[in-house]
């Protein structure tokens, strides 16, 4: 065992070895994977070994497509098998609105460059013949679904690791971590201690334990996860020798399963509703090569369904009941990524589908680790999503939530109800009980989304089409147009930076330029490939004596800007920032008769000519101290009023006293995100992403091309000169009872040459075949091209205008198709419809700005 190497990565699983082999082929051959027992000793080596592509986030599946097209190459590289059968596989709904869902994945995977195919229950049968099925209303066909053997693929990632140099220690636990003051690690290990610069937890099962020993608490944990092995089957013998094939994978939402071909029988396992923790607190290091007790009763319920909706499953006898642990985060998608807070530790860790992601977690890793960016849009995936609120406690909750909705539709207006509320600001029980408030979590805090009417029950009912809130936000919005409306802003990050360097490390950090004392500037931030990887409000609160600036941007981006933030700090001292959090808290008031409440709240000259557009103050608000913006999301004259906690109550009882004269009314985030959209905002997440370039982005206002060198200037001067590739675009859609939702398909009516060119990641798939073996052609145009009209880019948000009386939709297109704003050129798919659409290159509501300037 070496006693220095230039990484180490501790977990001999498949995502461990990933990492490593990665690492590796990225140059980094001095690098060492230290497990404590024998490779996939975890959970890799009980895993069912499925794959697949589709997921919920498009970049998410970009990696996993990678993952998959990955496995040749790495057989070859290797020469040990993965055990690769590539089925294809069939996703069943069983009801109109699972569906809908399917659909929405379809229209997704056409922008994707998937080959997916919506087919009929029929169809399925054909495929898979032990399913009854006039249990079901239709299905999706992927072809690039399949399983391969766990252990195999694990050694075949090791073996192309060793073969570039690296180094793996078997049979050595790794007991302690300790950091040197230059910043690398002590290795302390069964066998001795070894120097590393930059340490990997991969440790899977014992991620958390790795974690504790540097202070971390890690928000994963481990559920027991049970699937069982038929008996030779007579029906799978048949359909072999019939067409010479094995049965594809099948997902069955209604039964909560999924199943596929394993030898001459059935693989079938379960994500049940009655879900269960494994080891909840710690994880017994001396667990290994061994199983859990199985407990069939606990998935009765999902298998009597099975047995109804596959009636030749009934009769198989069961050789084995595997029950073994694996690991999740509490959205259910890996935690990867450099830790905040932390100089050099990296996780890789909560990847329960390590054979559909644990390619692109290791792909992505290395790059980060090697040439400091992913190289991808991982956010996904990104550890620091999550913050100090993501307590063993709220992890455990959640996963167990997660976990048991994991064959379950999620709406996008519905919101989960476990370990909440978790966070909430001084106005929780107002605006939920008094107001009568319908709330949701961001990033832990409950936030008002709308207000149902006073008498009747606040809830959402989840729907892929406009529900019962719709009409309760377009009366908050044209209420907040006509007159003026309030809302909590409690739920965006706030910082304070100060100390003589901070005009000049932010003028480094920020596209713009900065403002002067009492002035804001709308700033985006770049990483060093000129992609957005923030969107900030930044305001000028320094003095004679004092340098200070106030900084607003996304809540769930905190831990990721402050990452970025702190690994760009002058060494000298000279900045200092402090993440604010719940420590201040906000109100925002809007529309035209905001200034007139304003003026009945404080002593100070908020007329026009006094206090601007963009102007930033402290001033006492009904007699609390608070500092105030002269800026709104909303996009009309308006204010956001920052305060401590314990004056925000205060604040709001004048704000709502003051416009009573004016028939104030109380708006929530929904409402005013449809205010955005009427304005052509964008939305960080949605349309601001680090795969988005500034002037792809259409932020060109916000760049200052000709200050100092800003993180990421020159790719963004390029960038400039050579002319985006794709362009924001607002759409107006002509839906009619369902909005876009994001990540639907723009098609566009255009020729061979007038058009850009989207680029999705291409896997490789498998054809289709009928009961007789013989295999059905391809749709002649594919999924990207349906004669004239082609998939030309994606909707990345969206939803109804209510003030202009607009469905609208934001996008990206190419360059030379976002200027031409004729009918007839673009249609929107929405639920396997495709829609009308035109592009708004005006902001529909107060396209002069003159209302917010005013």
């Amino acid at each position: 065992m070496k006693s220095h190497v230039r990484a180490v990565v501790i977990g001999g699983g498949v995502v461990g070895c990933s990492v490593l082999y990665h690492l590796a082929k990225a140059g980094w051959s001095d690098v060492m994977l230290i497990e404590r027992s024998e490779l996939t000793s975890g959970s890799s080596w009980h895993a069912a070994g499925g794959f697949h592509t589709l997921n919920g986030d498009p970049n998410v599946a970009k990696l996993q497509a990678y993952t998959v097209s990955l496995y040749k190459e790495l057989e070859e590289i290797s020469g040990q098998s993965c055990g690769l059968h590539l089925t294809g596989g069939v996703m069943m709904a069983d009801t109109p609105e699972r569906m809908d869902f399917l659909r929405l994945v379809h229209a997704k995977g056409r922008y994707l460059g998937m080959e997916t195919e919506l087919i009929t229950p029929s169809e399925a049968k054909a495929m898979f013949p032990l399913m009854d099925e006039s249990n079901f209303v239709g299905a999706l066909w992927d072809p690039v679904e399949g399983h391969l053997d766990p252990s195999g693929t694990t050694h075949a990632y090791a073996k192309a690791a060793r073969q570039l140099g690296a180094e793996i220690v078997l049979r050595n636990r790794v007991i302690e971590l300790t950091q040197e003051v230059d910043g690398t690690w002590n290795v302390v290990t069964e066998q001795g201690t070894v120097k590393a610069d930059h340490v990997v937890n991969a440790g899977g099962l014992w991620a958390r334990e790795v974690g504790r020993m540097v202070g971390l608490e890690l928000p994963v944990l481990a559920m027991e996860h049970m699937y069982l092995l038929t008996e030779e089957m007579p029906e799978v013998l048949e359909f072999n020798a019939k067409t010479g094939r094995e049965l594809v994978g099948v997902i069955d939402f209604k039964g909560e399963i999924y199943t596929r071909q394993e030898r001459s029988g059935i693989l079938l396992g379960t994500y049940e509703k009655a879900c269960k923790p494994w080891s909840p607190v710690n994880t017994p290091w001396d667990f290994g090569h061994e199983l859990l007790a199985p407990d069939l009763e606990r998935i009765a319920p999902s298998l009597e369904i099975g047995f109804k909706h596959f009636p030749a499953m009934e009769n198989a006898g069961i050789k084995q009941v595997i029950n073994g642990p694996f690991t999740f985060a509490p959205d259910g998608n890996p935690l990867v990524g450099p830790v905040p807070g932390l100089t050099n530790y990296w996780t890789a860790c909560a990847v329960m589908a390590g054979f559909s992601q644990g390619g692109g977690v290791g792909l992505a890793l290395s790059n980060w680790m090697v040439h400091g960016d992913p190289g991808a849009d991982i956010w996904g995936m990104d550890v620091a999503r999550y913050g100090e609120w993501a307590t063993l406690r709220y992890t455990n909750a959640k996963v167990r939530e997660n976990y048991s909705r994991r064959f379950s539709i999620r709406f996008p207006n519905e919101e989960l109800p476990d370990a909440r509320p978790q966070q909430t600001s001084p106005l929780y029980d107002t605006m939920k009980t008094e107001n009568n408030a319908v709330m949701g979590d961001s990033w832990g805090l409950e936030t008002p989304l709308w207000f149902a009417p006073k008498g009747t029950e606040a809830i959402d009912i989840p729907s892929f089409h406009r529900s019962n809130d719709f009409e309760h936000i377009g009366n908050e919005v044209r209420r907040t147009r006509e007159s003026v409306g309030v809302t909590e802003i409690s739920n965006f990050a706030k910082y304070e930076v100060t100390g003589p360097g901070v005009q000049a490390w932010l003028t480094h950090l920020m596209t713009n330029t900065m403002p002067k004392p009492g002035r804001i500037v709308l700033t985006p931030m770049l990483n060093d490939n000129g992609k957005i990887i923030g969107d900030f409000t930044i305001g000028n609160l320094s003095t004679a004596t004092r340098d200070r600036y106030m900084i607003w941007g996304s809540i769930a981006a905190q831990r990721y800007h402050m990452r970025w933030f702190e690994q760009h700090m002058p060494k000298d001292g000279s900045v200092s920032i402090h993440r604010i959090g719940l420590n201040l808290v906000g109100l925002s008031i809007t529309g035209p008769n905001a200034r007139k409440v304003l003026e009945k709240l404080t002593d100070d000259d908020v007329s026009n000519a006094a206090y601007r557009f963009m102007d930033i103050r402290e001033m006492d608000i009904n007699g609390a101290p608070c500092i105030v913006n002269r800026i709104t999301y909303a996009g009309d004259l308006g204010y956001e009023i920052w305060m401590e906690p314990s004056y925000q109550r205060r604040v709001y009882a004048g704000i709502k006293d003051a416009g009573a004269e004016f028939d104030i009314v109380d708006f929530g985030m929904r409402a005013l995100l449809s205010m955005r959209l009427e304005k052509n905002f964008p939305t960080w997440f949605r349309e601001l992403r680090p795969i988005y370039g500034p002037y792809e982005g259409g932020m060109e206002r916000f760049i200052k091309l000709t200050k100092n060198d800003f993180i990421g200037r020159e790719a963004a001067a390029k960038e400039h000169a050579d002319g985006p590739k794709l362009m924001r675009t607002s759409f107006i859609v002509d839906a009619v009872d369902a909005d876009v939702m994001g990540d639907e398909p723009v098609w566009a009516k255009v020729g061979d040459t007038d058009h850009g060119t989207i680029e999705p990641p291409h896997g490789y798939g498998a054809p289709r075949f009928d009961a007789d073996g013989r295999e059905i052609a391809k749709p002649a145009e594919g999924t990207m091209r349906d004669g004239d009209w082609r998939v030309v880019g994606w909707i990345t948000s969206g939803g109804f205008a209510h003030f202009v009386g607009h469905s609208m939709a934001q996008g990206y297109i190419p360059s030379q198709l976002a200027t031409r704003d004729e009918t007839g050129l673009f249609e929107i798919e929405i639920l396997g419809i495709r829609r009308a659409a035109r592009i708004a290159i005006e902001p529909p509501f107060d396209p002069s700005g003159d209302k917010m300037r005013g």
